[in-house]
């Protein structure tokens, strides 16, 4: 039985062999010194035993090439370590920009999926193989951890705040997902599958079943009932600043700092408007913490950004 089981899960991302790379590297280089002290401290313990009690052993004043190879060999390979760990890091850290972007929502104890098109998921990501998928991810309760050893991806999703998080699947099939941070009795129940398809099975499924609105069209009512439209206009004298092509774009602040208009900054606008005071409008905005649910966020994040002139969309 034991013989069947495999060392590593399936790799199945294109990040999976760089991240496999880099542990058995840190592997090795363990294993080896670990062996390599033992031996010697072994070896030492027995050639330098205490033989009499009168023995007085000669004293020894060093050997700088020792203390200077004990020294640069160290060095290098904790240099690349971290210059081999940093490049994969920013890799894994930067996703392509042509990603589909899907909403993803964690709560005890299941994971909820919006795709752009309006389709929805709950245990279950279809993406399709070859194609990069960004997650932008938030919980509703506690801390959770997207976490799918196939691909070799793991991204913390908290409470508060997006995070995101993207692979490119090389393999077709079902793949293990978890939640890799403890968050409360249910937590070993928290598990679900990513399903990767051909793209022309990818398509079929997503055609398959109306899905409704779009993300951005969802937002789109909903900003409507919570009366932003009455203030984020295009008019010269709104009250509030205009929303139009302002993902992406720095914004002017009243304490004279800049900050960028991404995902979590509009999220901060919506549920604590005085943090963050645009230049030229007056602190007047309400808060809508505890109105809006996390998808409800993330539709409207999806509706600001199709204001750009993009898809309606969390890309």
């Amino acid at each position: 039985m034991w013989s069947n089981l495999p060392l590593f899960p399936a790799r199945a991302s294109t990040v999976a062999g760089s991240v496999d790379a880099l542990y058995m590297f840190l592997v090795l280089v363990s294993t080896f010194f670990s062996v390599l002290i033992f031996v010697l401290l072994l070896y030492f313990a027995i050639k330098y035993r205490r033989r009499s009690e009168v023995e007085r052993p000669a004293p020894n004043h060093g050997d700088l090439r020792l203390e200077f190879l004990w020294i640069v060999v160290p060095l290098g390979l904790t240099m690349i370590m971290f210059i081999w760990g940093a490049k994969v890091f920013f890799h894994m850290s930067t996703p392509p920009t042509e990603a589909i972007e899907i909403a993803a929502v964690g709560k005890q104890w299941m994971w909820k999926f919006q795709h752009p098109s309006g389709h929805r998921e709950i245990n279950e990501l279809h993406v399709p193989v070859g194609r990069a998928v960004k997650l932008t991810m938030s919980s509703e309760d506690v801390i959770h951890a997207f976490y799918v050893p196939a691909f070799r991806v793991k991204m913390d999703v908290l409470p508060g705040r997006f995070t995101t998080v993207w692979f490119e699947a090389t393999k077709t099939g079902a793949f293990h997902l978890f939640c890799a941070e403890y968050c409360g009795t249910m937590h070993a129940g928290m598990i679900g599958k990513v399903i990767v398809m051909t793209p022309a099975d990818y398509e079929r499924w997503l055609s398959g079943d109306a899905a409704g609105e779009t993300m951005a069209e969802t937002g789109a009512k909903l900003f409507e009932q919570l009366a932003c439209h009455t203030c984020h206009s295009d008019q010269p004298d709104a009250r509030g600043p205009s929303l139009t092509g302002i993902f992406g774009r720095e914004v002017s602040l009243q304490d004279g700092s800049r900050v960028l208009a991404d995902e979590n900054y509009l999220r901060q606008s919506i549920l604590a408007p005085n943090a963050k005071i645009v230049e030229g409008y007056r602190p007047m905005m309400p808060t809508f913490q505890g109105q809006i649910s996390e998808a409800g966020l993330m539709q409207l994040v999806a509706y600001i950004r199709s204001l750009n002139g993009r898809e309606g969309s969390m890309n």
